[in-house]
Formats: structure tokens, C-alpha cells, sequence
């Protein structure tokens, strides 16, 4: 059977999305069906083990056609080869209803020209467009295919093959070294185009990538650290650095070309003029830069962090802002210069070249020393600053893009984790009519999935609520009519006293005293703290407390 499915939309040409349903081509070994990468996912979802994980994901990666590769890795890893299609939750629930087919016989090919359709089609009348397209194609997929793409659709599908695992399946399908791999998806920020070359080229495909300008790469991240004497016992000898309470930015410049981009990789050029002026009077010709960029009081001490925010992402207003609210950078790092990469190099290398490039005031406040008084009175002077504490440095360290290691720590005046909000209560008294109590979790890095830590409702300001009251509608899952389930994609920094032994949760683990600091819109799910994280701090704090 063959079906043609007409979209019009006022920007594009009249097309016609033809979608071959054809039972006989089931068998094609060039054309994979949807249903093998459901039967991966649920197979993936269903196994504790990291190694069983690796096996299915492998098996299913080698068989991909070359022009399917990109399309499966992302469905395996839960997202679309578009992003965001424009999908709203009311079209998702009504085509929920769809009655669906018995037998497979959906393509990846057929899906992905769906959901490109899809993501293009705007305008007039699109709404109805694209829920005829969906109405299509989930009239042609089974029970359990209808299920994985609803879930897909909305983000929420975590079956555990999150990135880290990922990486490792695609280089044991290519016969390739992780690290390979690895680097090549820091370097490019697209595990499914890496994949691509790892498949189809192995190690000379992976060889390719290298760090290229005005194209961002993922940001080094950071552990936290109990205090400084913590920081002092795993580095012996560390750089510290004053740890700012901004926005992270990563700043290229190739000739007159010149882009920042934020650390989740959006672009955000157009809204950070003074930035862009500083670094076209460098004398470099080619710069790729890491830092903070802050909004300093007349004093010289920094805005809170949310009024930081309020510049980035502004298409409009930003001369006044730029009047009433101008931002400062501070870099870090510096990951090339004049046509030579860095992130191999040393850090004190790195920061050699720094100095080399900019003036002094561009440049994050540091010190080098082993000595525990000493870096004890850096941080008392950071924090007397307004900043948020001192990082600690590994001096040999190489620049690990994308990676959470223990060659950067960070230690700030309290306890604080980076989390994700898996529900919302609605709230009772003075904050009725307001989705209140946070659920928090942590990321699960091995099941793909988030541990819940505790609730809380301390910290927010009538601002907060009404914001997150609409944020978290707009992200529902589901309810019950008191608790509010939501997509876990929203961060929020919490501070904590300690953390306790709880047997009311799944991970054992509770935050005592927990509030909200802010809400990290600058950091995705991905980047938020792990359960292993939470697991360190609390088995420190314990041998602190019977030492």
C-alpha cells in the first residue's frame, strides 16, 4: 500500500510526504523498521547491567544502513535528528487514541520524514497539518511503536542509553577506541555525526574531527569539593581561581568573525555587544576563549545571577540594556590561539597563553600554591567579593570538553547540588493557585534515569512562583490533581545543610534543609548533578563527622 500524505504550508512549495507502508519490505536489510530500535530501547530499558546495556545498543548500531545511522543513534539516545518539532501536549494526547496496526512495518526513514514535515510546517492552518501527519503515521505503527514515539516526542524516554553509555556502544559496534569516540563528540557536539564516521569509517572517519572555530564544543564541568583542604588532598598543588556567579560563555574569533555561544551551546552573539567589542581589539587574529560574563554593580561587585540573565537570549532592548546593565567577561581559559590548539596542552600552558592574549582585567583572578592558609584567604577574599568561592585546578590538567572530572573542583560557601524537577505540587494558603513543592532529583548516569532526593518549597521568592507555576504547566506529563508530574529537563540550584539516610527514597539518600538558590536556565538536564555525586558528599560528610 502506498499513501500520500499532502502538506501545505505557506512557506514552503506544495509537497507531497510519500510513505511507503509495504508488508514485502519488511525484510529489506537496507531499511531498518522502527520496531527494532523499539525493541532495543525496551530491551535497553529492562537491563540493570551496564555491559548487557552495551551488547543490545552494539547489535542494533551494526546493523544501520549508513543513511539511517544518525536517525537511530538519536532515537536510541531519546530525541529527534530535528529537536524540537513544534509538538504540542493537547495533538499528543489526542493522537494517543489512534488505533494502532498489529504487524511492524514503519521504517526509520518513514519516521524521520515525518518528523522533518513536521518541523517545517508553519504558518496558517499547521496545527491541523501536523496532526493529520501524526494521525498517518500512528495509524501505521504498533501498540509499542506508538508508545516509544509519544514518549520520544515529549522527551521522556529514558531507557537508559544516555550519551556516556552511547559513545561506548558506537565504539564497540565500530571496533573503534572509546576515547575516540569520546573526544569526537566533544569536539563536535553530535554523538549521531560522529557515529556516522565511527560506522561507516572507523578510526580514520573519527580522525577527522578536530576543534574547529566559531564552532562550539562541549564545556569542561566541575566536582564539587568539601572545602579548600578537600581540594588541597586530591590536587596537592592547585591553581584557584575566583568562581563567579555568571553566565558561562565560550567565545570564538576568527579574524573579524567573532560568535559567543553559552554552555549549552546556543548562540547568543547578538546579545553580548560588549563582549564583542573586547575581543575585536585583541591582537590575536584567531581565539577560542572560556569564562564567565557578569553584570557588576557600580562597585565592581557582581548583579545576582538572575539579573545577569535577563541580557542573554534579548533580541530586543539590548542598547538600553547594554546602558542600564552592562556586562563584564572574565575568561579562564583559552582553548586556541592563532592557529594552534590547546586543549591538549597543560593547563598552565593554557593560562600562559591567556595572559599572552589579553589584558589583566580580562582575566579570572588566580593563585597557584599548596599551602592551605594560603588558599583559605583567597577564597575568604572571593567570597568578600560577592563571588560564589574558588575553583581548584589541576596544573598538568588537559582541557576534557564535556566531561565532569576531578582535575576541576569547586568549593562554595555552602552545600549546593545542580538538580532536576520531576514534579510540582500545587501549593495550599498563601501560595494557592501556585505550583509550589519541588520533587528533586539527580542524574542516574548508568539507568539513564533521575533518583529522587527530597521535596522542597523554602527559598522562592512570589516572582519564582509565578514563573515556575508557568513553566511546569507548560511541561506537564501528567497529574493527579494535586501533584503535577513534568518533563525532567528543568535545573534548579539547591542549597542543602547535609544529607541523611532516608529509606523513603529509591536512592537512600535525603537533602536535610533544602532550598532554592535559583534556577539554572543556562544548564540542561544533562548537566546536572549525579547520584554518584550526591553518594560522594554524603560518605565525606559521614567520615568528617567520626573523624
Amino acid at each position: 500500500m502506498v499513501l500520500i500524505l499532502f502538506v501545505i504550508a505557506p512557506d514552503l512549495p506544495r509537497q507531497a510526504l510519500q510513505i511507503r507502508y509495504d508488508e514485502s519490505s519488511a525484510g529489506d536489510q537496507n531499511s531498518m523498521l522502527l520496531f527494532e530500535i523499539v525493541r532495543t530501547s525496551q530491551q535497553v530499558g529492562q537491563t540493570s547491567g551496564r555491559l548487557d546495556k552495551l551488547v543490545h545498543l552494539g547489535a542494533c548500531l551494526r546493523h544501520l544502513a549508513p543513511e539511517e545511522i544518525e536517525i537511530g543513534v538519536n532515537f536510541l539516545a531519546g530525541r529527534l535528528r530535528q529537536g524540537t518539532i513544534g509538538i504540542g501536549a493537547a495533538t499528543l494526547r489526542s493522537v494517543a487514541a489512534v488505533a494502532a496496526t498489529k504487524e511492524p512495518v514503519l521504517t526509520l526513514a518513514q519516521v524521520d520524514a515525518a518528523c522533518e514535515t513536521i518541523s517545517r510546517t508553519t504558518g496558517a492552518g499547521s496545527t491541523a497539518e501536523r496532526r493529520r501527519i501524526l494521525d498517518t503515521l500512528f495509524s501505521h505503527a504498533t501498540t509499542d511503536e506508538q508508545h516509544f514515539l509519544l514518549r520520544l516526542f515529549v522527551g521522556e524516554l529514558r531507557q537508559g542509553a544516555l550519551e556516556g553509555i552511547m559513545a561506548e556502544a558506537i565504539a564497540r559496534a565500530a571496533n573503534v577506541p572509546a576515547a575516540s569516540v569520546r573526544r569526537a563528540c566533544m569536539l563536535t557536539g553530535d554523538l549521531s555525526v560522529v557515529a556516522k564516521s565511527a560506522l561507516s569509517e572507523g578510526v580514520s572517519g573519527l580522525a577527522r574531527f578536530s576543534l574547529q572555530l566559531l564552532q562550539p564544543i562541549q564545556p569542561m564541568l566541575a566536582q564539587p569539593a568539601e572545602d579548600v583542604a578537600d581540594a588541597l588532598q586530591n590536587l596537592h598543588e592547585a591553581a584557584f581561581e575566583y568562581k563567579m556567579d555568571g553566565a558561562r560563555v565560550q567565545v570564538h574569533k576568527q579574524g573579524a568573525d567573532i560568535r559567543v555561544f553559552t554552555r549549552t551551546l546556543k548562540d547568543v552573539t547578538n546579545s553580548v555587544p560588549e563582549v564583542l567589542d573586547i575581543v575585536h581589539r585583541l591582537p590575536a587574529s584567531s581565539i577560542i576563549l572560556d569564562g564567565e560574563v557578569l553584570a557588576l554593580r557600580p562597585d565592581g561587585s557582581p548583579h545576582p545571577f538572575q539579573v545577569t540573565m535577563r541580557r542573554f537570549g534579548r533580541k530586543l532592548g539590548v542598547v538600553s540594556m547594554r546602558d542600564s546593565m552592562p556586562l563584564t567577561p572574565f575568561f579562564f581559559d583559552c582553548l586556541h590561539l592563532d592557529g594552534e590548539d590547546l586543549i591538549d596542552r597543560s593547563s598552565a600552558d593554557r593560562i600562559t597563553a591567556l595572559h599572552d592574549a589579553l589584558p589583566s582585567s580580562f582575566v579570572t583572578p588566580r593563585l597557584v600554591t599548596q599551602e592551605l592558609s594560603t588558599a583559605e584567604a583567597f577564597l575568604h577574599e572571593a567570597l568578600r567579593q560577592g563571588h560564589e568561592g574558588v575553583m581548584a585546578k589541576a596544573l598538568d590538567a588537559t582541557y576534557e570538553a564535556g566531561r565532569r572530572g576531578s582535575a576541576w573542583l569547586k568549593i562554595k560557601r555552602a552545600h549546593t547540588l545542580d538538580l532536576i524537577v520531576l514534579a510540582v505540587e500545587w501549593g495550599s494558603g498563601r501560595r494557592e493557585g501556585w505550583l509550589s513543592n519541588l520533587h528533586l532529583g539527580a542524574r542516574d548516569p548508568v539507568n539513564g534515569s533521575f533518583v529522587m532526593l527530597g521535596k522542597t518549597f523554602k527559598g522562592m521568592t512570589d516572582e519564582m512562583l509565578i514563573w515556575q507555576t508557568e513553566k511546569f504547566k507548560a511541561l506537564q506529563l501528567s497529574t493527579d490533581g494535586y501533584t503535577v508530574s513534568v518533563r525532567p529537563e528543568v535545573v534548579v540550584e539547591i542549597a542543602f545543610n547535609d544529607i541523611q539516610a532516608s529509606p523513603h527514597y529509591p536512592g537512600g539518600l535525603a537533602l536535610r534543609f533544602a532550598r532554592v538558590k535559583r534556577y539554572r536556565p543556562d544548564k540542561t538536564a544533562g548537566q546536572a548533578d549525579t547520584i554518584e555525586t550526591v553518594r560522594a558528599l554524603y560518605t565525606r560528610q559521614a567520615e568528617a563527622t567520626h573523624s
